[in-house]
């Protein structure tokens, strides 16, 4: 579970460089790896959700 929050840490510095800029600079590439990043972003916290209920059960 640890290595999925430090995961989840490090995709999220990469969209918000990315989306700085894309915002401030009008960077169009940064804005297409920001929309990337955050569909990787969506996808590792489904895996969080899911290791976080798994490990409630216990």
């Amino acid at each position: 579970m640890k290595e999925l929050i430090e995961k989840v840490a490090e995709l999220y510095a990469a969209f918000s460089k990315d989306a700085t800029a894309q915002v401030e600079n009008g960077n169009k590439a940064a804005g297409a790896r920001a929309r990337k990043a955050s569909l990787e972003i969506e996808k590792a916290m489904k895996a969080f959700r899911k290791a976080s209920l798994e490990a409630v059960k216990k």
